[in-house]
């Protein structure tokens, strides 16, 4: 048994994690700035630890002496309407990086055995992804770096500050890049929520003959990684001897409106497609669109090369799960409401 512990185990590729990790019969320890909303404790892990990761204090806590494996997933996040209307930008910058720097220096005094790090794709420089055909995530492309938002900076400078401590102080660290994981039990609304989320709650939410908001034309791809898999990944490379950076995500790259079209079709409703161009989301929201990048796709041939593993699932398959579990969320609230 494996002592581990989990920063930003309430958060959804967190808690995932812990509850894998938990089956598997080790004794997991979270600290998060909230509960989980939507698995039981019991699930997840043996201990919780309600705390700010920004405060030292809290870290000092946490990570004790004779851990095992650490994995910090903690980051102040979300999806567009979170991370690219610069609202947020000092808090992202601010607050991510004072975890990973407590995080860092308390792993090498409590003699960690192995840290992983979550970086994400948002890291990789806008000018490889002005081509929603022909997107170039190949990790040596970061460089020369030019993320296209202040998240993306802090997770290029937070993938540097992990490798330096694995340079001067032989942290045992391993750093991946997730490419837009989604699934159940995350958030699915609210303005934090990714786009597959957002799809589902959007078509759940319509009724027939409706229609669905796209923001933009809709042409802008992505790739999306279903969360049993992300998992799978990660124990993987914390199995291997390959620090990273290395991509986690799938090659199977898809327009947001095809996104949308498979939660249309998943749901059996007559449902239609309406794209809002910037001045049309400006004059109704106040603000820019908030699109990001034109193009982005997992890259995993240095993940298969390293690891031996690839994805496998379709997209589909994910989504259809998501799905079920975003419609079930939606008629829960609309139950209380009519309460």
């Amino acid at each position: 048994m494996k002592k581990i512990v989990i920063l930003g185990g309430g958060g959804f590729i967190g808690g995932h994690l812990a509850k894998r990790l938990k089956s598997e019969g080790n004794h997991i320890r979270i600290c998060d700035i909230k509960k989980h909303e939507y698995f039981d404790h019991s699930e997840i892990c043996d201990e919780f630890i309600i705390g700010d990761l920004t405060d030292p204090s809290v870290v000092r806590l946490v990570i004790e002496e004779n851990v095992d494996e650490v994995y910090q997933l903690a980051a102040d996040m979300g999806g567009a309407l979170y991370i690219f209307t610069g609202e947020h930008d000092a808090d992202v910058m601010h607050n991510s990086a004072m975890i990973n720097l407590n995080v860092a220096r308390e792993c090498v005094l409590k003699k960690v055995k192995k840290v992983f790090y979550s970086s994400s794709a948002c890291m990789y420089p806008e000018h490889n992804q002005l081509d929603p055909n022909n997107p170039n995530c190949q990790e040596d492309s970061a460089y020369p770096a030019n993320p296209d938002s202040e998240y993306g900076w802090e997770k290029l400078f937070s993938e540097r500050l992990y490798l330096a401590y694995n340079r001067n102080y032989n942290l045992n660290v391993r750093v991946a890049r997730f490419h837009n994981i989604f699934g159940p039990q995350g958030t699915w609304t609210g303005g934090k929520e990714k786009s597959p989320a957002a799809m589902c709650r959007k078509v759940a939410e319509e009724n027939e003959n409706g229609q669905i908001e796209v923001w933009g034309d809709g042409k802008q791809t992505r790739s999306f990684l279903y969360i049993d898999e992300c998992i799978e990944a990660v124990l993987r490379l914390m199995e291997s001897d390959f620090l990273g950076p290395v991509n986690i995500g799938s090659e199977e790259m898809v327009s947001i409106n095809e996104l949308a079209q498979i939660a249309i079709d998943i749901s059996q409703k007559n449902i239609k497609i309406r794209n809002l161009d910037g001045q049309e989301f400006f004059d109704k929201y106040g603000f820019k669109c908030p699109l990001g990048v034109k193009g982005r796709n997992s890259h995993n041939k240095l993940y298969n090369e390293k690891i031996g593993w690839m994805v496998s699932q379709p997209l589909k398959v994910g989504m259809e799960k998501t799905y079920t579990w975003i419609s079930e969320q939606v008629q829960k609230k609309i139950s209380e409401y009519s309460l």
